[in-house]
């Protein structure tokens, strides 16, 4: 998607920044500056200036180039938030507990170091997937999925598997000239799957992939992994009411249990 921004919008000449930070850091914390940094297609850089940003171990301490784990805000930053209004507690039990005794705020967000330092977002925790001890990132996989020319649209969850901790199950929507009946065969299913295996290696070959028509988004555009991820477990779909479509679901639902998700 940064390639072909840059291409078809940007001329190969408008710089593309990728950012972090949250409406609660109160500016933008990890970005590359046009003109000055050089950048990398998907990474957010380094720290701004006057930003001190750490990636750390379950232990809280910083991980070397090459290696990921938690981001955290290892100083104060001149924007940071007070506390919340009415709920001081709630405050400190969301984003200065996890690492109480470091004094590290935390958002809630996996990173990694390339071998040069520059930080690549994962995604919030939750959605890096633990497959047979390796730490697979649900965006990686949606990005290498969505790089396969049939594939318009993708969403990975981790789903409980007996045998390796978690399996990687992918929802993707199909671009408009591709021929729905052969999109959904068991062939091009497995050329889905291969693509995956050859992008970024065999241990993140989704385990079912399932062609869909709309994927469940709230009405800003954020999509509801949390509900495919209790389609993929079969369990009943919780809270749907905060959908723009609330019928995507059952649309969903019906086509994985008709077995059409199947690899």
């Amino acid at each position: 998607a940064w390639m072909w921004y840059r291409e078809h919008v940007g001329a190969n000449a408008t710089p593309i920044v990728d950012t972090w930070w949250q409406t609660e850091t109160g500016a933008i914390m990890i970005a590359p500056l046009p003109g000055v940094t050089a950048t990398k297609p998907g990474s957010a850089m380094r720290p701004l200036p006057g930003i001190s940003a750490e990636i750390v171990d379950e232990e809280g301490n910083p991980v070397g180039h090459g290696n990921g784990g938690y981001l955290v805000l290892d100083k104060p930053w001149p924007s940071m938030l007070r506390g919340i209004w009415g709920d001081e507690e709630r405050f400190k039990d969301t984003y200065w507990s996890r690492f109480a005794k470091q004094g590290y705020y935390f958002a809630g967000d996996g990173a990694k170091y390339d071998d040069d330092g520059a930080i690549w977002l994962l995604g919030r925790v939750d959605d890096v997937m633990n497959v047979s001890g390796h730490r697979i990132s649900t965006t990686e996989v949606e990005s290498a999925l969505v790089s396969h020319p049939t594939v318009a649209e993708a969403a990975v969850v981790g789903a409980s598997d007996p045998t390796t901790g978690q399996g990687i199950v992918a929802f993707v929507i199909l671009r408009g000239n591709v021929a729905q009946d052969e999109a959904k065969g068991a062939d091009a299913i497995k050329a889905l799957r291969d693509h995956v295996s050859k992008e970024i290696g065999p241990i993140a070959k989704p385990r079912q992939i399932m062609v869909v028509d709309e994927l469940p988004k709230t009405r800003s555009g954020k999509i509801m992994r949390r509900l495919l991820r209790d389609v993929a477990e079969n369990r009943e779909v919780g809270d749907a009411t905060t959908l723009a479509d609330s019928t995507v679901m059952d649309l969903i639902s019906s086509g994985m249990n008709d077995g059409k998700g199947e690899d």
